[in-house]
């Protein structure tokens, strides 16, 4: 009896066991097809984003146009205590943590480097919101804003004062006016930069770059724009004062730089002109050492102009109250730095003189090497952040001494979506014309939810457009528009530099360590793209700097879209939840089971003495 009990207890405890062996199969099947379907990140998140509203892209809690905001967030974090910034001291309105002027005056004046980048170690960096001065306004819409920009957006008058008779700049009420003219064209750019297009490819799409060293305003830069060239326009921030505020606030892209000791962050082969009017700056010294500079970023065929003093010195020497032994010299020295980087004079009519670059370095190599020319050395000719100049000259092909990148580039706008030659050629590792072609596609998509998000992005609102994070600047192609420019930052610490194949798509931008400030003014820019920036930096700087010197950079009632990871997502909205902006956390255009979301933000409308948000 007792062995026909054991036996059918031991039959019923392998039937249990075999029913349980399924189950436990069957729901780590499940819960395995449910890991891969995407759906395990972040479901929670996305399920309670469904919930808010009958449609996510409607955004029915953010107002991209008024002084008033709407709700911020959807998620609740009550359970983590968020962060409250307050705002600066109003004397730091117009801070440049990188410029800063007393920072600058403990620096060697020698060769300009006070006047280079000095950013402040982290224990001195601010932790509170930089204010918009009392009566800041919205800039007026491009073309506008090209001749007028409120006074009190950047209320300083010392250049209406120093610069009156050139026709810089002029206060009437409660604007000023740039009439368009500049030290070296007090007739206007527009005369100016016709004398130059007789003899420069400006009207055809050749010249779709160009390079403004020591831009003052930027009015030459401002009235390329109608001859669909595009700029990039740099300044010292010095005595004369808020000169790169005045170019960003007229919409004209711009940075604070100098020609010091440190290379350009720009890449090698980028510029198709470059360009001086009276910019003071000393070509022939050192050797020619910031010619060879501008020779390392100008392609070859690219064209350097160089207008005032010392060029056709025997004409104008009186009126420039300078000796003309010295001035003789001087001309001399840059006739000679030419002729050694290979450039061929064009044409020398009044007070401006054009070279170009050669197209090929072969037909002028022998009299190089027989003149003690010494070329740089094998290392990346792009690798420029925080590096010193050298007294070489940059190799035309360093990667590929078959390849002419700039012999393929083709006219604008063709070349916005032609293939690249640095891609073609196989010089940008790791990117093929299959990827570039698909990135296009992709950032066309992005661009077109984007649009659906936000539904003034390219009605003129927004102007100054920075994407953080620019990849081969699918973005700023897919949004190419008269109406706005985009300013397409290369992260330093990038797996992939390709800042030169946005240069060959006629686009502009430059290189920055996010882990800095960016060497701009407060309040210069209308959107703030940012996409896989928190990624890249995890575990590199604190978020809450980066998120800071965005809201530093971006202008009141201006929007910032984030693209990321859904986790990085929740961290930047806890943080950005103490900072004055509205913000919603929305799916993908592809649906809620997409780990990657986007985070959309208004930067609310306060000012200096501001207790809350107005």
């Amino acid at each position: 009896m007792a062995n026909k009990f054991n036996s059918g207890d031991n039959r019923t405890r392998s039937s249990v066991s075999i029913f349980i062996v399924a189950g436990l199969c069957c729901f780590f099947y499940l819960l395995g097809a449910w890991q891969r379907s995407g759906f395990g990140k972040g479901d929670s998140i996305a399920l309670e984003i469904t919930k808010s509203g009958e449609n996510c892209n409607i955004l029915p809690n953010l107002n991209f146009e008024t002084h008033h905001g709407g709700e911020a967030g959807t998620i609740d974090d009550s359970d983590s205590k968020v962060k409250v910034y307050k705002p600066c001291n109003p004397r730091y309105t117009d801070y440049t943590p990188c410029q800063d002027q007393r920072r600058a005056m403990t620096f060697p004046r020698d060769n300009m480097i006070y006047r280079e980048r000095h950013c402040p170690p982290q224990e001195q960096k601010l932790h509170c919101l930089i204010p918009a001065p009392k009566g800041y306004v919205t800039p007026f819409p491009w073309p506008k804003s090209r001749d007028y920009v409120p006074y009190a957006n950047a209320p300083y008058k010392s250049l209406t004062v120093e610069k009156a008779i050139q026709n810089w700049i002029q206060y009437e009420g409660n604007v000023f006016r740039f009439p368009g003219g500049g030290t070296q064209f007090p007739q206007g750019a527009d005369k100016y930069i016709d004398q130059l297009a007789s003899v420069l490819p400006i009207e055809n799409g050749i010249v779709r770059t160009a390079l403004d060293t020591g831009c003052g305003v930027a009015s030459w830069g401002a009235y390329l724009w109608k001859r669909n060239v595009i700029a990039m326009s740099f300044a010292p921030r010095d005595s004369h004062e808020a000169q790169v505020q005045f170019a960003l606030e007229r919409g004209v892209p711009a940075v604070i730089g100098v020609l010091g000791t440190v290379k350009m962050p720009y890449p090698s082969r980028a510029f198709d002109m470059a360009h001086c009017s009276r910019c003071l700056i000393p070509w022939g010294a050192n050797d020619g050492i910031y010619m060879k500079e501008v020779d390392r970023v100008l392609r070859p065929g690219g064209y350097w102009v160089l207008s005032g003093p010392p060029i056709n010195w025997k004409t104008n020497y009186k009126a420039w109250q300078r000796p003309e032994e010295e001035l003789q010299e001087e001309q001399r020295k840059i006739e000679e730095i030419a002729k050694l980087l290979c450039w061929e004079k064009k044409s020398e009519k009044g007070e401006i003189a054009i070279w170009q670059k050669r197209m090929d370095a072969d037909s002028c190599r022998s009299a190089q090497e027989n003149s003690g020319a010494t070329f740089c050395k094998a290392e990346d000719p792009d690798d420029v952040w925080y590096k010193k100049m050298g007294q070489c000259i940059t190799p035309y092909n360093n990667a590929n001494r078959d390849e002419v990148p700039s012999a393929d580039i083709k006219p604008f706008p063709e070349r916005l979506y032609a293939v690249p030659p640095r891609i073609t050629s196989g010089t940008v590792s790791g990117v093929s014309v299959e990827e570039y072609l698909e990135d296009n596609k992709k950032w066309k998509k992005h661009v077109n939810a984007y649009k659906k998000t936000n539904k003034i992005i390219d009605t003129g609102r927004y102007r100054n457009i920075m994407d953080m994070n620019a990849g081969l600047g699918g973005f700023a192609a897919a949004l190419q528009s008269p109406k706005l420019w985009v300013m397409n930052v290369m992260p330093t610490i990038a797996e992939k530099n390709t800042l030169g194949v946005i240069y060959e798509r006629g686009l502009v931008g430059i290189y920055h360590d996010w882990c800095e400030a960016f060497s701009t003014y407060p309040r210069t820019y209308d959107l703030i793209h940012a996409n896989g920036v928190f990624s890249l930096y995890k575990n590199k700087c604190d978020f809450e700097d980066i998120l800071l010197e965005m809201d530093r950079i971006l202008r009141p009632e201006g929007a910032i879209i984030f693209r990321d990871e859904v986790d990085v997502l929740v961290k930047v909205k806890k943080i950005i939840g103490g900072m004055r902006w509205d913000s919603k956390l929305i799916d993908h255009e592809d649906g809620p089971l997409v780990p990657e979301k986007m985070l959309v933000a208004v930067k609310q409308y306060w000012v200096g003495n501001s207790t809350s948000a107005q």
